[in-house]
């Protein structure tokens, strides 16, 4: 288990001799004492952090927590209503709200708001190459000069990083393509993402066109930054999928730092990042149910985490550590949330 991987057999021993002659239990009023948890987190890496900073919080209310099973958006929703597991805190709303299941709210429950409204998606080109052919939308990709430009494998396309297959985000991208009728035009690279994105950065540093999707919070903006090295660009019109509509305004930006026009189409709407969690295991654990409630993380954290995987901190024991260090730099804060939430329960 997690915690005791952490603290060792060493730490566990010296806690045991404490309890022993303190009078009392260190874990009186833990209520999470004899309970364990069984987290799921994203196969994007950029939501690591995030599982594991509300483990840590279900840790220290007392909880034995597992190690997360590593689930993609239409398996993990289906897992956590039949109860296989218990919460995440990697859903992407609205993007996400095509894999709830059928009448979700018998099982499932919006726990809580990681960010709010800060995840924005969209399409970025390298800065010089927008000015060089003044890229104003996707539909430039259609310019034969532009395609040229682009196209690192000679299949005449243009070449984008854009997203895995499971992810939410890919079954936007293909509504783009399909809706623009880009498919004779762009070349979707969809490997490993990380991989991928690396790949760009490396063509970047060498003077070399970049096209690719991304979200924020994530490293990628932290290297190549939007107004700086590359550009938001617009999508031609807003045209929802399913799950998009009734949402149009939230498709165009404004005032976002690093776009080709303001406001810009950016095709996606911004996003919520939530803790998701099954409603039967909420309603049993109200001290998680209130410390979900309470948490929540910057933009700018998660960003600069991220960066710190990118750079190669990217080893479960670095996560860990930079737990560890986000809650020392927060601890009131922390301290505070699991005062109430312990109080909850009570």
């Amino acid at each position: 288990m997690k915690l005791a991987k952490r603290i060792g057999l060493a730490g566990l021993v010296i806690a045991a001799f404490m309890m022993a002659f303190s009078g009392t239990t260190m874990a009186e009023d833990l209520p999470g004492k004899g309970k364990t948890i069984e987290p799921a987190a994203a196969t994007w890496t950029t939501g690591f952090f995030l599982e594991a900073l509300y483990s840590r919080a279900c840790e220290e209310l007392g909880y034995e927590v597992d190690d997360a099973k590593k689930l993609g958006g239409p398996i993990f929703y289906r897992s956590l209503a039949n109860g296989e597991v218990d919460f995440w805190a990697n859903g992407w709303f609205p993007l996400h709200a095509e894999f709830l299941p059928t009448n979700w709210e018998k099982d499932i429950v919006m726990a809580g708001t990681v960010v709010e409204a800060g995840a924005v998606q969209g399409y970025l080109v390298s800065k010089e190459h927008v000015e060089k052919y003044d890229i104003k939308s996707l539909d430039d990709f259609r310019r034969d000069e532009v395609k040229e430009a682009f196209d690192a494998n000679g299949d005449g396309k243009a070449d984008m990083v854009a997203c895995p297959p499971g992810w939410g985000c890919e079954k936007t991208i293909a509504h783009h393509m399909d809706v623009y009728d880009l498919h004779d035009d762009i070349n979707l690279i969809k490997a490993g993402y990380s991989a991928s994105m690396a790949d760009a950065l490396a063509r970047y540093n060498d003077g070399q066109p970049v096209f690719f999707y991304t979200w924020t919070p994530n490293w990628t903006v932290y290297k190549l930054k939007p107004g700086e090295d590359v550009m938001w660009i617009n999508v031609p019109e807003i045209i929802p999928k399913e799950g998009q509509k009734g949402l149009e305004d939230a498709m165009v930006a404004k005032g976002l730092t690093g776009t080709v026009t303001d406001p810009i189409k950016m095709g996606f709407v911004a996003n919520d990042i939530r803790v998701v969690a099954n409603k039967d295991f909420l309603e049993e654990n109200p001290a998680v149910k209130t410390m979900f409630s309470l948490m929540s993380v910057p933009f700018p954290d998660i960003a600069d985490q991220n960066n710190k995987m990118f750079e190669g901190e990217d080893k479960q024991e670095d996560v860990e550590r930079h737990v560890d260090e986000w809650i020392e730099d927060n601890q009131n804060k922390w301290n505070a949330w699991l005062a109430a939430a312990k109080a909850s329960a009570k």
